[in-house]
């Protein structure tokens, strides 16, 4: 059993742990410590031996030594709270999950009808990408992704072929590289917006009655969104366009490369396969003198095709989409008004 050494707390210390006992906004652990302390003080009034403490708090005598002994060594803070663990880095990590995921929609080895957590499981381990992997693991990965293999009519992506693989591979190993402020990664993605006005207006929220809106409304064509994120350093920028051409993203690329990241080595920037997302759009809107300067500066990576969730400014795409554009908006001012707001305010709190 560890040694017991005597509590002896001052005035302050003392009322400290009474108002920690009163307070509830402890969990139920540090609160029987600071009981135990109380108990145990030899200066205070309601002292006890260490049998009987553990007898009136439900607990072991020798966790109650242990308190008082780090009580006397170490001090009251690290008798009450425990030591930050480091713990045991994930066995399954972000590229490890990626590939879970690729498995799962991918076709089932000969003589299955399709795949099971354990099959999975196993051809994982025999792949050499895990030493050991549980059923509950892969299920607890494939819930969080929305991956349902035991269901036919659930979407997957297609096969996948060695460009696939590679295309994958790459832009994966350039989202495990460190932060580095010479070699910013920028992610970058596109979506629509339909624009509707409402002529006849809406009736504001009321006691007992949601907001109520016109469902006449007005077409204003369709406004095309491109945003650019570093998520490294949690900051993304959005711009509104009437149109979706080579010339846009040329304007676009001129502006992180010039303006946002005018000090970097390379802009390392990752998109889909979209058929205006070459070098060929700068060269196409600007005189070669300026397409060749800031192509120099781009290192280009491209996710594989039918895979574009691998661009995680898809991932900021779809929180504007819910925290933003899930409602009619007018025109193109108002659009453009409203996503930087959002852009402000996410790039605050980074």
């Amino acid at each position: 059993m560890t040694q017991s050494l005597p509590v002896r707390l001052t005035s302050e210390e003392r009322q400290s742990l009474l108002d920690l006992t009163r307070s509830g906004k402890h969990n139920s652990r540090v609160v029987t410590r600071a009981q135990i302390l109380l108990y145990a003080d030899k200066n205070g009034p309601h002292r006890k031996k260490q049998a009987k403490i553990g007898a009136l708090l439900e607990s072991s005598v020798a966790r109650v030594s242990r308190t008082c002994r780090a009580f006397s060594l170490e001090g009251m803070h690290d008798a009450l709270y425990d030591r930050p663990r480091t713990g045991a880095p994930p066995k399954i990590t972000g590229d490890i999950e990626a590939k879970m995921v690729l498995l799962a929609c991918s076709d089932p080895p000969e003589g299955y009808k399709r795949w099971t957590l354990r099959l999975i499981a196993e051809q994982m381990v025999s792949l050499g990408y895990v030493d050991s992997l549980s059923n509950v693991a892969v299920y607890k990965r494939l819930k969080k992704n929305e991956i349902k293999p035991w269901q036919v009519k659930s979407w997957c992506i297609a096969r996948p072929s060695a460009g696939f693989v590679a295309k994958m591979e790459d832009v994966l190993d350039v989202y495990a590289r460190p932060y580095d402020p010479a070699y910013p990664v920028v992610c970058l993605d596109e979506a629509l917006k339909e624009l509707h006005d409402t002529p006849n207006g809406t009736l504001p929220l009321q006691p007992g009655q949601p907001v109520r809106q016109d469902y006449v409304y007005e077409k204003g064509g369709v406004a095309h969104i491109f945003l650019a994120v570093e998520p490294l350093v949690g900051k993304r920028r959005v711009w509104v366009r009437e149109n979706h051409t080579q010339l846009e993203l040329a304007e676009i690329l001129k502006t992180l490369v010039l303006e946002d990241y005018p000090n970097a080595e390379k802009v390392v920037l990752v998109t889909d396969n979209l058929a205006t997302h070459t070098p060929a759009a700068l060269y196409k809107a600007f005189d070669p003198e300026l397409a060749h300067q800031i192509a120099s500066k781009l290192e280009w990576h491209y996710t594989p095709e039918h895979a574009s969730w691998l661009d995680m400014a898809e991932i900021e795409l779809s929180a504007l989409a819910t925290q933003c554009l899930n409602r009619r908006i007018p025109n193109s001012e108002v659009l453009d008004r409203e996503v930087q707001a959002w852009s402000k305010k996410r790039n605050t709190q980074q």
